[in-house]
This record gives structure tokens, C-alpha cells and sequence, in this order.
């Protein structure tokens, strides 16, 4: 069988068990994968075409669409290769969820950038669990 790096590229971003999530510069979804149905509950068809906010905290979403703008702008994250960022989200049915992530822009011709995909983790039980080592370490019943 010959190496074909298109299907496996395409094997990896649609099964992957991490939400793999590439919206458009306008903020829109335009790529969801199993992943992301699995951690946020939304089906690929409903959330294809949305704003990223079907994700974000209300209270989160000024400081994420100024970010977003600002790499948009610059073509710079400080969320790249080596860098997560921690970040709440919510799901369908309105629970949060903790996510780790990085961000991977997309640069059309001419260098600007014409998207951002997003590789998310959800870190919940993990993030709970230090919450609560803190709160025993604290002393705190």
C-alpha cells in the first residue's frame, strides 16, 4: 500500500480524540471533527457555519475576540507550537468544560492570515482533581 500523506492527514483530523476545530477570519466554523462533537456535544452539521461563541463564556468572549483579531492583524500567537493555553468553555447543554489548546494560523496569499485551526483538549477531571489537591493542601475542608 502506498504512502499517502492526504488520507492520513485526513484520517487524523477528522477521528482525532482531541476537538480539532478550523474557523474561517471571520470567526465562523468551517471545520469540526469527531473530536469536538465528543467534548462541546454539538454535532459537525450544527456547528458548521457558527460562531466560535457556541463554545466560548459569555464572559471570555471580548478577551478571545480581541486575541483573535489581534493574531489576525499581527500573523503572531503566543499559543503556537509549544505554548497552551488553559481556557473554560461550554458545551451544548450549557456545562463547562476546561480545555488546553493550541492555535495553528492559516496564511492565505500575500501572508495574511485567513484562519485559525484549534487542537483542544478537554482537561476537566484533570483540572478538578488539582482544584481539589489545592483546596486539601490548603486545608480546607
Amino acid at each position: 500500500m502506498p504512502f499517502d500523506l492526504d488520507q492520513i492527514c485526513r484520517q487524523v483530523v477528522t477521528q482525532a480524540a482531541d476537538a480539532i476545530i478550523y474557523a474561517d477570519d471571520q470567526g465562523l466554523i468551517r471545520l469540526w471533527n469527531a473530536g469536538a462533537e465528543r467534548i462541546f456535544g454539538h454535532p459537525e452539521a450544527e456547528a458548521l457555519g457558527q460562531s466560535l461563541d457556541i463554545i466560548i463564556p459569555e464572559n471570555q468572549r471580548k478577551r478571545h475576540w480581541d486575541g483573535y483579531g489581534r493574531t489576525l492583524a499581527t500573523g503572531v500567537t503566543r499559543y503556537g507550537a509549544d505554548s497552551l493555553l488553559s481556557v473554560p468553555a461550554i458545551r451544548k447543554d450549557g456545562s463547562r468544560v476546561s480545555v488546553e489548546f493550541t492555535i495553528l494560523p492559516f496564511h492565505g496569499e500575500g501572508g495574511k492570515i485567513v484562519g485559525m485551526a484549534a487542537i483542544m483538549r478537554d482537561v476537566t477531571t484533570r483540572f478538578e482533581e488539582l482544584k481539589a489537591l489545592r483546596k486539601l493542601a490548603a486545608g480546607a475542608p
